[in-house]
């Protein structure tokens, strides 16, 4: 279900920054589509991202793209628009997409401290989602970066230097301790701490988007320590940007 939970993050982001003056989406439905996309990956866990790629890059992107479409705009205009945005990638741009992020996914595992996997997003394509514990990156209810800290992101931002085709998008995640506004605040903060410093790395702010998500998306339980330890944690998500897409379909 790690591949569900990514596509949903990534979806409600796209969804809160371009649709937020539409009518409610039936969340059900949209759940729904990215459960099918699920299926379909859980089904091929041994292939790489460059085999997803040249599959979902092709006609499932498109089917997933028209579908959401109908539920945003709920016509065939916005079905034809969703759909434009899935295949507007093909199986060959897909799985070159899918190569380079292979590749890199390989150099940030060698960054010690920091958890990759792999994601797909909403159109398809795969992209990367870099996990950092916030016990190592920040003291308790503290969004100061420490010098252990700054040395990983300095090697995240340098390992990055030759993928400047993409968007960063940092979420700063909390334990359930404390007051939900609170934690907000907190996990806030620590997600643009990451970017500030990040920037001061030579990395653009233009393509950082940071999001504090207080304590609403455990990836464990908050009833024990150890639960409430993985919880406490920045995840960074590396999709590919229009550019690497038009370079990909060139063939780049």
């Amino acid at each position: 279900m790690t591949i569900f939970h990514e596509n949903t993050v990534i979806l409600q982001g796209i969804l809160n920054n371009r649709y937020n003056q539409q009518n409610k989406i039936n969340m059900k439905k949209i759940t729904v589509l990215l459960l099918s996309a699920t299926l379909i990956l859980s089904g091929c866990s041994s292939w790489s991202k460059t085999a997803k790629g040249g599959l979902l890059g092709g006609g499932a992107g498109a089917a997933l793209g028209a579908g959401i479409g109908v539920l945003i705009g709920g016509d065939a205009q916005s079905a034809a628009i969703g759909a434009a945005i899935g295949a507007g990638v093909g199986g060959g741009a897909g799985a070159i997409i899918g190569n380079r992020m292979d590749k890199k996914a390989e150099e940030l595992a060698a960054i010690e401290a920091a958890k990759v996997e792999t994601i797909t997003d909403v159109n398809g394509l795969d992209g990367i989602k870099v996990t950092f514990d916030s016990g190592i990156l920040f003291g308790f209810n503290s969004s100061n970066l420490n010098d252990t800290s700054k040395e990983t992101l300095k090697k995240f931002a340098d390992t990055m230097k030759d993928m400047e085709q993409t968007d960063i998008t940092i979420y700063g995640h909390t334990d359930n301790v404390g007051t939900a506004q609170a934690n907000e605040r907190v996990s806030a903060r620590r997600a643009d701490a990451v970017a500030a410093y990040l920037n001061s790395c030579g990395m653009s702010k233009d393509r950082i988007i940071t999001k504090g998500m207080s304590f609403n998306m455990p990836v464990a339980s908050n009833d024990t320590e150890e639960g409430r330890a993985q919880n406490r944690r920045v995840e960074i998500y590396i999709t590919a940007n229009e550019e690497m897409v038009k370079e990909a379909a060139a063939g780049i």
